[in-house]
């Protein structure tokens, strides 16, 4: 495939696999005036002028593989939305993002140093939802809060071009992934249907899929993406019919990642997504927690 394609003033440059974890998709926007890149995926490493002469870093999300390239770029602003700006400031607000135990944390810091480049930027300063960058030219920038993913997680809409970045709302075969401290099973059900609304022509993914320019494809990968989440549902449901089963004997059997994939914070975020799909059928009725730790039907 094509390693970049442009719209307008809007350069998308592919990651290697259209961006599969762990890399990701570079995308940057440009006047006359000012260059803004958002997120900044292990790619970012590779690009060259394009990338390191950017002025303004706008993060969809924080995440490692989203601040793979920050350390290029010392001098260029940084924002991120209010909700996950502690974790782009600092280790200790990145871990508390994450949620995980601290051997995990100890782990992860050590893996996303050497594989991520991770530096923290304490001079990262915050957006809300709805803020609008005007790069001159006519060339406009708007943020769309869509968290479930990260608290803080938007699309980033070049309202300009007709192009929205829906960063990890990826549309991957994977489906929504709210595993992390921040993460929000509730919050991701209403932001799948949220991003539906985006009045545009083009959608940017970080992973994956890269760029879709027709509607009905985007909508046709949107359901399959959405509908993980309720195939997750029923999947539980069935481990849960032979009987009471303990949360840890769940995560051991594992209900978002495939047996025999490690990495080292699967554990902790298959216990958090579990324990958000338990809390979700306990609330409709469908199952109860008949002992600390312990639920069934």
């Amino acid at each position: 495939m094509e390693t970049s394609l442009q719209f307008g003033a809007v350069t998308v440059h592919f990651g290697e696999k259209s961006g599969k974890y762990p890399e990701g998709n570079q995308v940057l926007v440009r006047s006359s005036q000012m260059r803004v890149a958002f997120d900044t995926p292990l790619v970012a490493n590779r690009i060259g002028a394009d990338f390191d002469s950017v002025d303004l870093v706008i993060l969809g999300h924080v995440h490692e593989d989203h601040m793979a390239g920050l350390h290029r770029v010392p001098t260029a602003k940084v924002q991120v939305h209010e909700a996950d700006l502690a974790a782009a400031q600092s280790w200790d607000g990145l871990a508390a993002h994450y949620g995980y135990t601290e051997p995990v944390l100890l782990a992860l810091k050590q893996k996303i140093e050497r594989e991520f480049h991770y530096a923290a930027r304490p001079d990262a300063t915050a957006y809300q939802d709805g803020q609008v960058w005007d790069l001159g030219d006519g060339v406009r920038i708007r943020a769309q809060h869509l968290p479930g993913h990260t608290s803080g997680h938007c699309a980033l809409v070049i309202e300009s071009e007709g192009v929205a970045f829906i960063g990890d709302i990826d549309l991957t075969s994977f489906g929504p992934y709210y595993g992390d401290a921040t993460s929000s099973l509730s919050a991701f059900r209403q932001t799948l249907e949220d991003v539906k609304k985006l009045d545009v022509s083009t959608w940017i993914t970080s992973h994956h899929r890269g760029v879709l320019t027709d509607r009905e494809s985007f909508l046709s990968h949107l359901a399959r993406y959405s509908a993980k989440v309720d195939e997750r549902r029923q999947r539980l449901l069935a481990m849960l019919a032979a009987g009471p089963r303990s949360l840890a004997s769940l995560v051991a059997e594992r209900l978002i990642y495939p047996p025999g994939y490690e990495e080292v914070y699967i554990e902790s975020a298959e216990q958090r997504s579990i324990q958000m799909h338990l809390d979700e059928l306990i609330a409709d009725g469908d199952a109860r927690q008949v002992e600390p730790g312990v639920f069934a039907l």
